[in-house]
C-alpha cells in the first residue's frame, strides 16, 4: 500500500504489521494525513480479511504515538466545528471497524503512548509495552483543557468502569510508568526488550485467532455497573462534588466535559457513546477558551522553554559534574537533593558539620519515602545519597564547576561566602545565588568574576516545585546564562530567564495577588470571603493562607525595599493598602506559619487550624458578612482584583525589560507562583480576557474607579488596546 505515515507489510503467515512512521515529524501525531492513512489501511484490511490472520501495530519512532496535532486544535474556531465532528467520527468509525474485524489486533508499544497514542492502543485487543523507564502511558488531554476525542473516554470507561476510569485515568490525566499502567489495567504485558515485545505480540495473535474486545464479548458487564446500577447510581453524585473540591470551586471545562461524556456514554450503546464523546470533544476544541489557554501554556510555551528558548545561541551544551551547595538549610538541602538525584556530585557546606549533616538528612528522608512507595529501589537510593558529601570545610569544595549559594537573605553574608568559596572551586565555575529578592548585580560586586555570576531562584520545596527563575545581572555574560539554562534543565527543572531588578519577576508579580487580598481586610471584607474568592479564581492556595506560608516578614521586606528604592530614585513612594495590614499583624506578633501565628491559628505541631478570630476585631469586620459569599458580582470583583493585580505588574515588568519572553511569563507565573492554570498564564490572561486588550483595559478603568489608582492600566497596554492589538504579538515567544 502507498501510505505516507504508516508502513504496511504482511508476512507469509498472513500477519500484517502496521509501523507508524510519519516522515514529516519527529513524533507520530494524529494529523489529517495520518487519519486518512489509518482509514485507508482499515478499508484494505476489511476488504482482504480472508487473507489476514492478525494485525500488529508498532512504531518506528522512539515514541509510539504522541497524540493529536495541537497546532490544528488550537487554531480551531466555532466555524470549524462541523469539520471536527466529521474528522473525529471518521477516525472512530475506522477504529471501531478494526476492533470488530474478527481478527486479533495487538499494539506493541515501544515508547510513550499518550493521548491519541493510547487511544490507538485501546482500540486493539491486547497491549504489550516495552519496559523503558522513560516511557509514559496515559490520557493527559485534561491538562491541556481537552478530552480524549478518539474513543479514549468510551473505551477507558468500558475497560475500567466509570469510577475507576475517571479517577485513575481521565480526570487527573496521569502520565503513568509502564508498571503503573499495567497495574491500572491499561496495558496487558511488559516486555524487557524490543525483540521480546514483538515476539509476545505475535504469540498472542497466534493464540487468539478470534479475539474480541471485552465490551463486544457475550455477557459483558461494565466494571462497577452502568449509571442505572444501584451501586454506581449511589456513588455518582459524589463525583461532581469531588471534582469541585479538587478545583477548590474554580470551574474547569475539561474535567466537566470528561465526566459528562463518561457518565452519559456509559448509559448507552458504544456507538452512541462515541457520538456523545465527539460532541463534548468538539465543544472544547472549537468553543473553550480555557482549552486554547492551557494548550498554549502547557504545550507550546512549556515546550519552547524546555528546548532552551531563552538560551543564547552559539554556546556548546554544558553539564555540571560537581556542585558546591553553600548553606544546608531547607533550600540548600533541597537543592543538594535535586542535584544528586540528577547524577551530580554534591558537597553540602555549612558552618558546622552538624548543620551540614542535618541538611543531608533531608535527602535521606526523601529517599526513604521514595523506596517505601516503590518509586526507586534501595540501590538507587543509596547511590543518590552517596553523591552528597556534608562538610564544614571550604577545602572540600575543590574541583566544583558549579556553585549554588543558599544562605540567609543577607547581601553581606552572601558576598562573604562567595569570597571564601571562589579561591577554592574551579577557576571557571559557574557562580549562582539562590535569592528571591536581592539584586544580582549588587551581589556580583562580591565576586572577582561578575561575568560568571548569575541568580538561580529556586522555589520551596525544591524537590516538588518545577520552576527555577534565572536572573541575569548587569555583568552576567551570555556564556554564563547558557550554562545556567543547561544546568537547570540538567536537574530536571523548568527555567525562565529574567533580568535583574528588585524582586525580579515572580516575587514582584505575586505581590499583586497577595497585596490585593490582604488589602481587602481594610475594607471590612470577611477573610472567609477573601479565601473563597481566591480559590474560585483558580489559585491553588487561598491568599491569606499563602501569605502565612511565605511569612508576613517577606512582603514587609519587599515593601521596605520598594520604599528605599523609590526614595533613592527621588520618586514619591505610595504605600500599598496592604502595608498597613502587614504592619498591624507583625506588631501583634503574627508572622505566619513559621512563627506559629498569622492570619491563621496553628497548633503546637505547626498544623493550620482556622482563621484567627482576632482579625474580625482588628479590622472591624462583621462576621455576618459571610452570608454575602454567594454575591456573584462581589466575588467577581474580588477574584479579578487579585488576577488584575498580577497582570498589571506583569505588563510593567515587560515595559521595564525585567522579562522579555511571554512564554517565560506564562510558565513562570503558573509553575512558580500559582497563577490559575485555566488562564494559560499571566500574560495570556490579558489576551484571553473577553474583548482582549480592549476589554481588559476597560475593566481596569472600572476597577480603578472602585478601588484606586493601582489598577490604572500601564500606558503601553492602553496604547495596544486603543489600536486593537494583542498584548502578546503574533509569533512572539
Amino acid at each position: 500500500m502507498n501510505l505516507e505515515t504508516i508502513k504496511y507489510s504482511q508476512d507469509e503467515n498472513g500477519l500484517v504489521s502496521l509501523t507508524l512512521d510519519d516522515p514529516q515529524q519527529s513524533a507520530n501525531t494524529m494529523r489529517q494525513q495520518f487519519v486518512e492513512d489509518y482509514i485507508a489501511v482499515v478499508d484494505h484490511l476489511e476488504a482482504n480479511k480472508a487473507e489476514i490472520t492478525g494485525v500488529l501495530i508498532t512504531s518506528a519512532k522512539p515514541t509510539f504515538f504522541a497524540g493529536g496535532d495541537l497546532r490544528e486544535l488550537i487554531a480551531a474556531t466555532p466555524d470549524d466545528a462541523p469539520a471536527f465532528v466529521e474528522f473525529s467520527n471518521r477516525l472512530k468509525r475506522a477504529m471501531r471497524t478494526l476492533e470488530t474485524l474478527g481478527m486479533p489486533v495487538v499494539a506493541a508499544i515501544n515508547g510513550a503512548a499518550l493521548g491519541g497514542g493510547l487511544e490507538i492502543a485501546l482500540a486493539c485487543h491486547y497491549r504489550v509495552a516495552l519496559n523503558n523507564p522513560a516511557t509514559r502511558i496515559g490520557l493527559p488531554e485534561v491538562t491541556l483543557g481537552l478530552l480524549p476525542g478518539g474513543g479514549g473516554v468510551v473505551r477507558t470507561i468500558r475497560l475500567l468502569g466509570v469510577i475507576e476510569g475517571l479517577t485513575k485515568v481521565l480526570v487527573q490525566g496521569q502520565q503513568m510508568r509502564v508498571a503503573d499502567a499495567k497495574a491500572a489495567g491499561l496495558i496487558d504485558e511488559i516486555a524487557p526488550d524490543v525483540e521480546a515485545m514483538l515476539a509476545a505480540a505475535k504469540a498472542w495473535i497466534a493464540e487468539n485467532p478470534k479475539a474480541t474486545q471485552p465490551w463486544d464479548a457475550r455477557g459483558y458487564r461494565m466494571p462497577g455497573g452502568t449509571p442505572n446500577h444501584p451501586t454506581l447510581a449511589a456513588n455518582l453524585p459524589a463525583i461532581p462534588s469531588t471534582l469541585k473540591s479538587q478545583t477548590k470551586g474554580a470551574h474547569y471545562d475539561a474535567p466537566h466535559h470528561i465526566m459528562s461524556a463518561a457518565v452519559e456514554g456509559a448509559a448507552v450503546d458504544i456507538d452512541r457513546a462515541f457520538e456523545i464523546e465527539t460532541r463534548y470533544f468538539v465543544d472544547l476544541v472549537c468553543h473553550s477558551q480555557q482549552a486554547k489557554n492551557m494548550t498554549q501554556a502547557f504545550f507550546f510555551d512549556l515546550q519552547s522553554i524546555n528546548k532552551g528558548g531563552s538560551r543564547p545561541d552559539g554556546y556548546d551544551r554544558w553539564s555540571a559534574t560537581k556542585v558546591a551547595v553553600l548553606g544546608a538549610g531547607m533550600m540548600g538541602a533541597g537543592i543538594a537533593y535535586q542535584c544528586a538525584r540528577s547524577g551530580i556530585d554534591v558537597v553540602l557546606k555549612d558552618v558546622s558539620i552538624e548543620a551540614a549533616e542535618k541538611g543531608k538528612a533531608y535527602s535521606e528522608n526523601l529517599v526513604k519515602k521514595a523506596v517505601q512507595r516503590g518509586k526507586i529501589d534501595q540501590e538507587k537510593g543509596d547511590a543518590l545519597l552517596s553523591r552528597i558529601r556534608p562538610t564544614d570545610s571550604y577545602a572540600d569544595l575543590a574541583g566544583a564547576d558549579l556553585v549554588i549559594e543558599a544562605v540567609f537573605e543577607s547581601a553581606d553574608l552572601k558576598k562573604q561566602v562567595f569570597a571564601d568559596t571562589e579561591p577554592v572551586v574551579n577557576p571557571d565555575a559557574l557562580l549562582c545565588s539562590n535569592t528571591s529578592t536581592l539584586p544580582i548585580s549588587d551581589l556580583a560586586l562580591g565576586v572577582s568574576r561578575p561575568a560568571d555570576f548569575i541568580g538561580l531562584h529556586f522555589f520551596s520545596p525544591v524537590d516538588k516545585m518545577p520552576l527555577v527563575e534565572i536572573i541575569v545581572g548587569k555583568q552576567t555574560s551570555d556564556a554564563a546564562l547558557a550554562k545556567a539554562v543547561d544546568v537547570v534543565l540538567q536537574i530536571g527543572k523548568t527555567p525562565i530567564v529574567v533580568n535583574d531588578s528588585r524582586g525580579f519577576f515572580t516575587s514582584r508579580v505575586i505581590g499583586g495577588f497577595v497585596n490585593e487580598a490582604v488589602a481587602m481586610l481594610t475594607e471590612g471584607i470577611n477573610p472567609i470571603m477573601i479565601e473563597r474568592a481566591g480559590s474560585r479564581a483558580g489559585y491553588p492556595a487561598p491568599p491569606l493562607q499563602l501569605v502565612d506560608e511565605l511569612t508576613l516578614t517577606l512582603p514587609k521586606k519587599i515593601m521596605t525595599a520598594n520604599r528605599a528604592g523609590a526614595e533613592a530614585a527621588g520618586i514619591e513612594y505610595v504605600p500599598d493598602p496592604a502595608e498597613a495590614v502587614i504592619d498591624r499583624m507583625l506588631e501583634a506578633g503574627r508572622e505566619g506559619r513559621s512563627g506559629g501565628a498569622g492570619f491563621y491559628d496553628y497548633d503546637d505541631s505547626g498544623n493550620r487550624q482556622k482563621l484567627w478570630p482576632g482579625l474580625f476585631d482588628m479590622f472591624g469586620i462583621n462576621d455576618d458578612r459571610t452570608l454575602q459569599a454567594d454575591d456573584a458580582d462581589q466575588l467577581r470583583d474580588m477574584s479579578e482584583r487579585m488576577l488584575f493585580g498580577e497582570a498589571i505588574e506583569t505588563v510593567k515588568c515587560f515595559d521595564e525589560g525585567v522579562i522579555t519572553s511571554y512564554a517565560d511569563a506564562n510558565i513562570g507565573s503558573i509553575f512558580g507562583i500559582g497563577f490559575p492554570a485555566w488562564t494559560g498564564g499571566v500574560a495570556q490572561y490579558i489576551d484571553q480576557y473577553p474583548g482582549g486588550t480592549t476589554g481588559f483595559v476597560a475593566r481596569c478603568k472600572e476597577l480603578t474607579d472602585r478601588y484606586g489608582d493601582r489598577f490604572i492600566p500601564p500606558p503601553s497596554l492602553a496604547a495596544k488596546a486603543e489600536a486593537g492589538e494583542p498584548f502578546r504579538p503574533p509569533g512572539a515567544r
